[in-house]
């Protein structure tokens, strides 16, 4: 009686084993290997069509203490899929030398985290990203080549392109879909049709990731235009519009690659913002809610670009030039107008978008709730107590015969000092051939004024002075690197020669200062005030709680803010930003430090946090 009452007990939990798998096989699968594939009209996930719904944020932009947040908020907005670029530059800062695991860079916890969140990754890595970010995510170290040709198949470029991919692949390989990953896809370059039409490099790009263990989809992403299109997709890679959002969008993708299926690859919630322009870029709400609903009625994939978009932190801003005497620089916040703003708080657009798509899930489904807001705090006004002058702290200078780029002296970002002797001319029109971005200007110590690239500026009147042999001094701020289109090639500092009433000035001396944490953080601050212009400013605060806020820098002029060794990036009078994002997990309870850098200002002026960035 007891074996035959133990065998009727099995043959029931199995038969109620298989009931329950019948009903939820979605969720219960024999194999644990998820097949990611597509054939010619759509997306398929375990052979059964998969819309993709990508919100795309970049871990570079997030402090890394809130990357799960930011990825749990973009779930509860309805994304079921994370997309990201892997900007090349974060991760390697000189030829050969990596990083994947400090501050931001540890791009595979942040996969791993999506996947743990119950979400799927499409990657960017480019090996060109545009993404606003300083020479679109190609590593600044490649322009002391000096006749480097970047996005094609130019042997210094390819030779660096595989030393990158080499690398990056031993972060993700394991992370793809056919290893039991949340990687689905891998992007191809990024718009390659808006720069070139070498196809031996897109093939030879494609060959590369497959030679070193990329075996996922590959996809690609251009806007709509024939031209475009027949220069940057592949034959075997699904098509991705930027943006794609009606019937003769696809179409045309269709037409250009027939046999594989396209998605909207840039849908865009907002737009950037550069320097001097009147305000901030707002998107349209009305126009945003109506293309997602054509694609979700189609059952188009698409992605959110940006669902959030976060902050430019230290010198990582980009700038764009659609002319050859064009220059407009990207500013510091990348809050983009995007449904999860620069604190990641959820604005009214996120909610209008989680209704939309909450309202095509099947009955009884819900979406998760939205997280808990972040705590934001206000902060008094801050006191400083010390000052650091630039001109009494001077590396050891290099002779140079002309001025050439900060990139010919190993330097990639913050400022440049060009100092000369005058002779012969000691007055009148000088003239700088290519200034890359701002420079100040001074004779015998004395500030004379100003020179903006991004104003179309290139000259400056220099008044006689009372010595025989007057000094110069050219203070040059590198600002963002152009990151798209055909004027990519962008050196910092002065990039040609300068003249005085049309006399080539020779003999330089030139004082390369990358003002990075470690530089700051070894300056000498006294109480003795500086004179002339080229200051840094020292201060500090307590703080009983901590959260997010946004340093007011309305009543300074332009440079550069850190909190406690963090550098928040550039603020600039002349707008439309005034204030700079510091998030909580950078400030302490008790004493914290700021340090300001300012180009003009010779006195401090009062600095408050505040709970917006408006």
């Amino acid at each position: 009686m007891k074996n035959k009452f133990f065998s009727k007990t099995v043959l029931l939990l199995s038969v109620s084993l298989c009931a329950v798998n019948f009903l939820f096989g979605q969720f219960i699968r024999t194999n644990p290997i998820d097949v990611f594939k597509f054939d010619k009209d759509e997306f398929l996930l375990n052979g059964k069509p998969f819309q993709i719904i990508a919100g795309e944020m970049h871990p570079p932009r997030i402090p890394e203490q809130y990357w799960k947040h930011r990825i749990q908020m973009a779930k509860a907005m309805g994304c079921n899929t994370i997309a990201l670029y892997v900007f090349w530059s974060y991760h390697e800062p000189e030829p050969g030398v990596f990083d994947f695991k400090t501050e931001n860079r540890d791009l595979a916890r942040f996969i791993r985290m999506a996947k743990d969140e119950g979400m799927w990754v499409i990657l960017r890595p480019g090996p060109y990203s545009c993404g606003e970010w300083d020479f679109g995510g190609l590593p600044p170290y490649l322009l002391s080549v000096p006749d480097i040709k970047i996005r094609c198949m130019d042997s210094d470029y390819t030779k660096a392109v595989e030393r990158y991919v080499k690398n990056l692949v031993l972060q993700i390989k394991e992370l793809q879909v056919t290893q039991g990953g949340p990687i689905l896809m891998l992007q191809l370059e990024n718009e390659y049709g808006s720069y070139g039409n070498d196809r031996d490099y897109m093939f030879w790009l494609k060959d590369l990731w497959r030679e070193n263990g990329i075996d996922i989809p590959f996809y690609t992403s251009d806007g709509v235009g024939y031209h475009w299109l027949e220069a940057g997709s592949l034959p075997d890679a699904a098509t991705g519009l930027n943006p794609g959002v009606n019937a003769n969008d696809f179409s045309v993708a269709a037409e250009v690659n027939p046999n594989v299926p396209s998605l909207c690859s840039e849908l865009y919630t907002g737009w950037l913002t550069h320097w001097g322009e009147p305000s901030f870029q707002r998107g349209d709400s009305i126009a945003l809610l109506n293309n997602v609903k054509w694609l979700m009625d189609n059952k188009k994939s698409f992605s959110l670009y940006v669902i959030h978009g976060g902050t430019n932190f230290g010198y990582w801003a980009g700038a764009n030039s659609f002319g050859k005497d064009q220059y407009q620089p990207d500013i510091t916040s990348y809050d983009y107008d995007a449904p999860i703003n620069e604190m990641g708080q959820a604005t009214p657009r996120y909610y209008a978008l989680r209704n939309l798509l909450a309202s095509y899930l099947p009955k009884k489904q819900k979406l998760p709730a939205v997280p808990a807001a972040l705590p934001i705090i206000e902060i008094p006004e801050i006191t400083f107590t010390s000052s650091s002058s630039v001109w009494d702290h001077l590396p050891v200078a290099i002779p140079s015969v002309q001025p050439k780029p900060m990139e010919m002296f190993g330097q990639k970002f913050g400022f440049i000092l060009y100092r000369t002797t005058l002779t012969g001319h000691k007055k009148g029109t000088l003239l700088i051939t290519a200034l890359h971005d701002y420079a100040t200007v001074f004779i015998d110590g004395k500030y004379i004024g100003k020179i903006d690239r991004s104003k179309g500026e290139n000259s400056i009147e220099l008044p006689a002075s009372d010595s025989q042999n007057p000094q110069l001094n050219i203070l040059v701020e590198g600002m963002g690197r152009i990151n798209f289109a055909e004027y990519m090639i962008d050196r910092k500092g002065i990039t040609d020669r300068i003249s005085l009433n049309g006399m080539t000035l020779m003999n330089w001396q030139v004082f390369p200062l990358p003002f990075d944490e470690n530089y700051v953080h070894g300056l000498p601050f006294s109480s003795e005030k500086a004179s002339c212009p080229g200051i840094f400013f020292k201060g500090e605060f307590d703080l009983a709680a901590l959260g997010d806020t946004y340093l007011d820098m309305s009543l300074w002029d332009k440079g550069i803010v850190w909190v406690n060794g963090h550098n928040l990036g550039r603020y600039w009078s002349i707008g439309p930003q005034q204030r700079l994002y510091c998030p909580a997990p950078w400030l302490k309870s008790g004493k914290n430090e700021i340090v300001i850098f300012d180009l003009h200002a010779t006195e401090y002026k009062p600095i408050v946090g505040m709970k917006s960035m408006e």
